[in-house]
């Protein structure tokens, strides 16, 4: 070996060595976070089964606590209780995919409802018209915030805030702040009621509503999972400019969002009808929140584009679960809501660590 040749070899050799220890680092580094990343990225790419494990653990601990609780009376219960949040959940959720958020949904159930028993009590039209023509103007609020958003560019909150203190001066001034009884509604027309009518299965109360809500939730799932529109709405939420880009027509799928949105609100009405048995202008006007807390806790991401249908009806029931066996277990109602809302903030910081799996 020449003088010339020795320090070559020497820095080869301390290259090779440099690089093992960085590859010996870098695997260790990988190895001790392995399970950590495993765990995020399996919760990612299932967001339902968050919701679904917080829901089964949930139960057992209140069936712990409040014996009374694991009965079919209380969970058919619980059922009921959060059928119409359920609904408006599932209209959040089109909206909050899209990365934007609607505020008005309560209102325009309100305003359907009233609509309806109106016209089928008051006007004596019939049922089945009262409820379609409320439907339809469900749609049509929906479709207003869709146009102010996708055309005329303005944030989706800013918005539906707007829109929420128009319409709720709008239903007391369509109502002059009068509700229809029930009494009237079951004379006049019963139809408006059957919602609320279920049947007995081995000991638990399943009503209609409640039935309708797992179909449309399944409905919802096979087209956002299985459909072109489907994938468009997710892809809007994720870069709306990138989906422009690809040929997404971005105004046109956000318009139907919102109008769908619509629909399911005034479909919703129908349905609130009969789950309280009357019509109110100051019914309900706790359910956007509701929806909201339900849409976060169901795995559903704020910033859009990630999320689960079948996931907002669970933190849906997770609510109700929360809310039902507190009040056995004898906590005041204060609680519950603190209970809600740790459950939001634990929600919300659990999507941003998951939105950094893959960052």
């Amino acid at each position: 070996m020449s003088a010339d040749e020795a320090p070559t070899k020497t820095i080869s050799d301390y290259e090779a060595n440099l690089a093992k220890a960085d590859t010996a680092v870098a695997s260790f580094e990988k190895d001790d976070h392995s399970l950590v990343f495993v765990i995020r990225g399996l919760l990612r790419r299932n967001p339902t089964l968050i919701p679904a494990l917080v829901l089964l653990v949930s139960i057992a601990a209140f069936s712990i606590i409040a014996p009374r609780f694991f009965g079919m009376g209380a969970l058919s219960t619980v059922l009921k209780q959060t059928t119409v949040t359920g609904f408006i959940a599932l209209a959040q959720t089109l909206i909050i995919l899209t990365a934007g958020i609607d505020l008005s949904v309560g209102a325009i159930l309100v305003i359907s409802s009233l609509i309806m028993g109106n016209l089928a009590v008051v006007s004596g039209v019939p049922v089945a018209f009262a409820i379609i023509i409320g439907i339809f103007f469900g749609g049509l609020m929906g479709l207003l915030n869709g146009v102010l958003v996708a055309k005329i560019k303005l944030p989706p909150f800013i918005v539906t805030l707007g829109t929420l203190s128009i319409f709720n001066a709008l239903k007391l001034w369509y109502s002059q702040s009068e509700s229809i009884r029930n009494v009237d509604i079951d004379a006049q027309a019963p139809g408006l009621l059957w919602f609320g009518q279920g049947f007995n299965v081995g000991g638990a109360s399943l009503s209609y509503g409640g039935i309708t809500l797992i179909l449309l939730a399944a409905s919802l799932w096979y087209v956002l999972n299985h459909t072109a529109w489907g994938r468009h709405v997710h892809a809007i939420g994720d870069d709306p400019d990138s989906a422009m880009l690809s040929g997404i027509r971005v105004e046109r799928t956000l318009i139907s969002v919102y109008a769908v949105a619509g629909v399911i609100c005034g479909f919703t009405a129908w349905i609130a009808i009969g789950r309280v048995g009357s019509v109110s202008p100051i019914a309900f006007d706790t359910v956007n929140l509701g929806s909201i807390t339900a849409v976060v806790i169901g795995g559903t991401s704020l910033f859009g584009g990630r999320g689960s249908i079948i996931g907002s009806v669970l933190g849906a029931f997770i609510v109700g679960v929360f809310n039902t066996g507190l009040s056995l277990a004898g906590v005041d109602d204060y609680w519950q809501l603190f209970a809600a809302g740790c459950l939001v903030i634990i929600a919300v910081a659990l999507d941003q660590w998951l939105r950094r799996a893959t960052q």
